[in-house]
């Protein structure tokens, strides 16, 4: 049974005040807060067991390299992925989708090829591929969202050409919230020879993931979003799709051996991760994925649903408040504006003052502010800790924004 009163006892932050009022954390969709287990981990891992790994000899190394291995297959366990083979360690999502564009598809798409991209990703899912089209001519097509935020996977679909590599797609929109179909883009784009990229930072938190079923070719998470440290990640690439890649960092263990006039490769994964690693940040990124396994992804996915509908119904009751997406398929993500004169940094500035954490801006995701005619956002995302009745202190608080911006 998912007994949140239970879970939030295991977050410490979580009972702290802030401005003289208790803390209401809504900014999960940006970063998460860590389990005691998680913290706990880190401090033994600097305390007691810290040394480099892979290539000492020595007890320490030996054991640092044991639990950091460890984690790979955590991970594919998480993500259902075929091998922890196909698992590489990145520092986060961003990292790991950059990796993809400088191994994979540079030394592949020529001037004219196309990524097909959808309004709602992230900057991390953006800025790579324009990379892409500044230096090889590479052509960004772009497929909009409805007024509800929803995604038409068909819409992706119709926009693969002969000239399309790739399509890049997030499963969950950190705006919105709105879920994506991955899996039925990703079986056509298969059926089309065409390779899939999945954003998964959002999505993976808050449900179960599969990515033998959803059938991409690359799929994304990071750490701290995973309540997990930051400067931790990973990314699943499909073993013929890693088969492709050539490296993308050059230094230690991911060479088998160097001389002077050559040098030859580690077999992968090593091979796309070079030098000392983030040996810690992975190894409670590992815990944190044990943390969340242990409760369950569907009992976290259900619990957050309930949040879900039941925020969605009290915001629907301020008919000042502007909504940005009320999608039907959506993950607890609220992003939202007032009517009148006030900003979303003011609205945020007000939240606070009363204990409750939101983001305020443009959310890395400037495409889709365009699209949806807005400059900035508030934002409220939630997670597995939070309650009913924090939503009730969001509600709360929003209804006396509203009184003071008249």
């Amino acid at each position: 049974m998912f007994d949140v009163s239970k879970i939030r006892a295991d977050f410490p932050i979580l009972s702290r005040q802030v401005n003289g009022k208790p803390l209401v954390y809504l900014d999960n969709g940006a970063s998460a807060q860590k389990p005691q287990v998680v913290i706990d981990a880190i401090t033994q891992g600097y305390a007691h067991e810290y040394a480099n790994v892979h290539r000492g000899l020595h007890y320490l190394s030996n054991l640092a390299t044991d639990k950091y291995e460890a984690v790979r297959g955590k991970v594919a366990r998480f993500l259902n992925a075929p091998s922890e083979d196909e698992i590489v360690f990145t520092t986060g999502t961003t990292e790991g989708i950059n990796l993809i564009s400088y191994a994979w598809a540079a030394p592949r798409f020529q001037a004219g090829d196309e990524v097909v991209l959808s309004i709602l990703e992230h900057h991390a899912n953006i800025v790579p591929w324009h990379f892409l089209r500044e230096r090889l001519g590479v052509v960004l097509k772009w497929v909009d969202c409805d007024a509800n935020g929803d995604l038409d996977p068909q819409a992706v679909i119709d926009a693969i050409g002969p000239r399309t590599k790739l399509v890049a797609i997030t499963q969950m929109s950190n705006v919105t919230g709105t879920v994506v179909d991955v899996a039925s883009i990703c079986h056509a784009a298969r059926a089309r020879g065409v390779a899939t990229l999945v954003d998964g930072s959002q999505a993976a938190v808050h449900m179960p993931v599969d990515v033998a079923a959803m059938g991409c070719d690359f799929y994304a998470i990071t750490g701290h979003k995973l309540y997990g440290p930051s400067g931790s990640g990973a990314m699943f690439i499909r073993a013929e799709r890693m088969a492709e890649m050539r490296p993308f960092l050059g230094g230690g263990d991911m060479i088998r051996e160097v001389t002077r006039d050559a040098v030859s490769y580690n077999d992968a994964p090593m091979k796309f991760e070079a030098g000392s690693p983030g040996i810690v940040q992975q190894i409670g990124m590992g815990v944190a994925l044990d943390y969340m396994m242990g409760i369950g992804m569907q009992a976290i996915a259900a619990h957050e649903a309930r949040l879900r509908d039941y925020t969605r119904d009290r915001l629907a009751g301020l008919n000042w408040l502007n909504v940005q997406g009320n999608s039907a398929s959506k993950g607890a993500i609220f992003s939202f504006t007032l009517n009148g004169a006030a900003h979303a940094h003011d609205i945020s500035t007000i939240l606070d003052k009363r204990g409750i954490a939101v983001r305020a801006g443009t959310h890395c995701a400037m495409p889709l502010m365009e699209h949806l005619g807005v400059g900035a956002t508030c934002r409220a995302s939630f997670a597995m800790y939070n309650t009913t009745e924090e939503a009730d202190k969001l509600v709360d608080a929003l209804e006396f924004c509203h009184e003071l911006f008249g």
